[in-house]
């Protein structure tokens, strides 16, 4: 970290006091985490890992919605449904059909991966929330051109919903077009430390990779039907941007 703060330093990029704060942050977040989780692991309570769930849903969702430059109505509520649904919806399959755990909720493991889905998820969501709202402003004269000539509203929006879609799970192909050639994932990285099979660890980390694949195409593919919706109304027109 003081590397990093000398780098700011000495380029004048004035980010030195972010990056510091960050790396406290980080820190104290992370022992903090890691003093619950050992609660939860050594005793586990279903009421209590729900509740680590949800709040991990919120904290991914404020996430989500603060990074577009424009605002969507809605967008707390929409977000926080659709992460809520393809989060839970990816690790019951993951932990019950995959894992064959009984229950599925087991903290040990529900919780890191959905940590790891929403992670993901909410970066491909932000990107998708910004592209959808950027073109409700910029393609607004071609929309409405659209809607009057008698397009419905996801006709009309098809064109902003796939590019902002692609935007959105860019990110995710890209890491998993290098994993293994460029990149060395952090769960392949920590079980060959810890002396695992590396063949073993390299089908843990396929597991991991196709399941946040899928989770973020549902999150990206949900959010942006959902952003069509609140950005028209039922009679198939671009409503007024909010002020």
């Amino acid at each position: 970290m003081a590397i990093a703060a000398g780098v700011s330093i000495g380029l004048r990029l004035d980010l030195e006091r972010r990056m510091l704060w960050a790396a406290l942050r980080a820190t104290v977040q992370l022992f903090l985490v890691g003093e619950i989780l050992s609660t939860l692991f050594n005793d586990p309570w279903a009421p209590a890992t729900f509740f680590a769930m949800t709040v991990m849903i919120a904290a991914a969702t404020h996430q989500t919605i603060v990074r577009p430059k424009r605002p969507l109505p809605g967008a707390t509520l929409g977000s926080f449904i659709t992460l809520a649904l393809t989060g839970l919806l990816t690790t019951w399959i993951v932990t019950r059909g995959v894992l064959s755990l009984e229950p599925w909720y087991t903290p040990r493991y529900a919780i890191p991966l959905l940590g790891m889905i929403l992670g993901n998820g909410l970066t491909g969501m932000a990107l998708t929330l910004d592209g959808m709202t950027t073109a409700a402003y910029e393609r607004r004269a071609r929309i409405e051109a659209d809607l009057a000539l008698g397009a419905t509203r996801f006709e009309a929006m098809r064109g902003p919903m796939v590019d902002a879609a692609r935007v959105g799970l860019t990110p995710i192909i890209n890491s998993t077009t290098v994993v293994g050639l460029v990149a060395i994932p952090g769960l392949l990285t920590g079980q060959i430390l810890s002396g695992a099979d590396p063949t073993q660890a390299v089908r843990y980390q396929l597991l991991v990779m196709f399941m946040i694949m899928a989770s973020t195409a549902l999150s990206v593919s949900g959010l942006a039907v959902y952003a069509v919706v609140r950005l028209t109304d039922r009679d198939h027109r671009l409503k007024p941007p909010p002020t």
